[in-house]
């Protein structure tokens, strides 16, 4: 705290010698005053005279509230057919989280391990994410850009090891995992159907 206390003494006594350095005739009167005469409005003015000279920051640097609202272009998302594109384009340059889950009864070393296998190849493709374990088997994948949560499900869901990607409090479960309640077993043929009604009249 002392630390940033300096520091912004330092740079208020910069932007104060700079306002000094003005023309007699430009300068506020509020300037004229001994630096160490500065009331607590002084030294917000200072401040805000600090703030003019900066440069603006982009867009991806903004609190997330200030930064812009992508433009959101209907006719090409209705083109596509995927609902998934809508809240895509709805989630660009927000933050968003999912949960990643391990299949089978993994340690958390485990799944630590595998779950930095994923974020690494993730990583390779472009897909910037964060990756935080919460659970033995589950963790939390944080992207930055959340339009791109859906390009890792795909990947993701495709892993032997993947049970469950949540997005939006929508499930995607990994190609080996069965939910419970959801049966596995073939549909009865024509052939079984005729003989469980063959014994129904008998």
């Amino acid at each position: 705290m002392a630390r940033l206390n300096v520091h912004f003494i330092v740079g208020c006594t910069l932007v104060f010698f700079v306002v000094l350095a003005k023309k007699p005739s430009e300068k506020p009167s509020w300037a004229k005053k001994d630096i160490r005469d500065f009331t607590d409005a002084d030294m917000e003015r200072l401040l805000d005279q600090w703030e003019e000279d900066e440069e603006p920051l982009e867009a991806d640097e903004l609190p997330e509230h200030l930064r812009p609202q992508p433009n959101l272009d209907l006719s090409k998302v209705m083109d596509a057919g995927n609902p998934e594109n809508i809240l895509k384009m709805t989630k660009k340059g927000k933050t968003l989280m999912t949960f990643v889950s391990v299949l089978g009864n993994p340690t958390r070393e485990e799944s630590e391990e595998i779950t930095k296998l994923w974020q690494g190849s993730l990583w390779n493709s472009h897909i910037q994410a964060e990756r935080y374990m919460i659970d033995d088997d589950r963790a939390i994948f944080m992207f930055k850009d959340g339009s791109l949560a859906w390009d890792a499900k795909d990947f993701l869901v495709e892993q032997d090891r993947c049970k469950e990607v949540m997005i939006e409090n929508k499930s995607y479960y990994g190609k080996n995992y069965k939910p419970p309640g959801e049966s596995t077993d073939a549909p009865p043929t024509k052939k079984s159907k005729s003989n469980q009604k063959s014994k129904e009249e008998l």
